[in-house]
């Protein structure tokens, strides 16, 4: 299987991007549990212009990294594995098993107590990082799978958007909302009338933000939606989209991911902190993406396949998708990102994030083990 150059180049950044992920990450909860810990944690908590760095981050930069997602997801929707049914159906069904049933694990844990809306974080997979652990298996990993898990992880991310959108939406303020969607149709015009400059949809994005901010709606959406009204035309070096996807990958996976990481990761862990683990809250996370991921994207792909729906390309076995699987539960960024939605308890909070890490780290884990395993049994087979 031949992969283009656009996937090749997307490819190697979330992979250095993850991997970058991780030592930041690593930083930032030493630094959190040193001698400098109240000033690392209070720079973050600092106020500017009535909003803390963090805030500033969570909702404004994450903006632009959604931006990157949804010019992604055009791209596949367009050219890439997602243009048609054959090759799309196999990772969308594996995303609604990876979504579904990590969701389905938590909400039996938690449905009618005060952490149920909590049943977002566990569906989400961390596409730089899975993409990383993966690239750490070098050329014995059949491009293939590296088609499957991108595609898988941009759907799942498609799929949090949509969760963030709908379910972690408090209150609107319509007249806020209707002028954001208002400048959203008047981008589109401009896309129809074949306007290809990019400042007035760069313009037309910050002001939209603005009023999205404002809404009720979470801001952050406004980055998927403008990437739709970029001028995409042939998809080629030229076209505005693919100049503006080029233009964010190594901002968005060298600075933007990596200052969210440290801003949410900057975690005091106290003494007891285990103690909050047996809550059903910390519980359904671990479970939901340790065992609820894999489980979902093997089952909900085999059944595709059973039903005719979809077909395992020639170069997968189910023992690859398995693995797929359990690189899925790193969730971690998008999950985080949801955890800041679906609490207000910084305790709550906390206790997530941790869990959130455990179950990304025993996620990386089973899945490079796993996927060594058989990737060298495959290869000594063969010889």
């Amino acid at each position: 299987m031949k992969l283009t150059k656009t996937f090749k180049s997307f490819f190697e950044n979330e992979k250095s991007g993850g991997l970058l992920l991780l030592f930041v990450t690593i930083i930032s909860l030493s630094l959190a549990n040193s001698s400098f810990q109240n000033e690392f944690i209070g720079f973050w908590e600092k106020d500017l212009g009535g909003h803390s760095i963090t805030h500033w981050i969570n909702d404004g930069l994450m903006t632009i990294f959604f931006l990157l997602i949804g010019l992604e997801l055009e791209r596949e929707i367009y050219h890439g594995e997602l243009s048609s049914i054959k090759n799309a159906s196999l990772p969308i069904m594996a995303a609604f098993g990876g979504m579904l049933v990590p969701a389905a694990i938590f909400l039996a844990l938690n449905f009618g107590t005060d952490t149920q809306n909590g049943a977002g974080i566990p569906m989400a997979t961390d596409i730089a990082f899975a993409i990383g652990i993966l690239s750490l298996l070098g050329n014995k990993v059949p491009a293939s799978l590296k088609v499957f898990l991108t595609a898988l992880a941009v759907i799942d991310d498609l799929g949090a958007i949509i969760v963030i959108a709908v379910f972690y939406t408090t209150s609107i303020a319509f007249i806020n909302l209707a002028i954001a969607l208002g400048i959203w149709v008047f981008l589109f015009i401009l896309n129809r009338m074949k306007i290809h400059n990019l400042i007035p949809y760069l313009i037309g994005g910050v002001v939209m933000w603005y009023f999205m901010l404002n809404s009720g709606v979470h801001a952050t959406i406004t980055g998927v939606i403008l990437a739709f009204v970029i001028p995409f035309g042939d998809g080629g070096e030229k076209s505005s989209s693919y100049k503006l996807q080029h233009f964010l990958h190594k901002p968005v996976a060298f600075v933007i991911l990596p200052l969210f990481a440290i801003a949410n990761t900057c975690i005091a862990i106290e003494s007891d902190w285990h103690e909050g683990l047996s809550h059903p809250n910390t519980f359904g996370i671990i479970l939901g993406l340790v065992l609820g991921k894999p489980v979902g994207i093997l089952l909900f792909s085999s059944i595709g396949v059973s039903a005719g729906l979809c077909a395992l390309p020639k170069s997968l076995k189910w023992s690859h998708i398995l693995g797929a699987g359990m690189l899925g539960g790193i969730g971690f960024t998008m999950s985080i990102f949801i955890t800041i939605l679906a609490f207000k308890d910084p305790e709550t909070i906390v206790f997530s994030k941790i869990a959130i890490l455990i179950a990304s780290i025993l996620s990386g884990i089973f899945g490079f083990v796993y996927l060594k395993y058989i990737l060298k049994k495959r290869k000594a087979t063969r010889n």
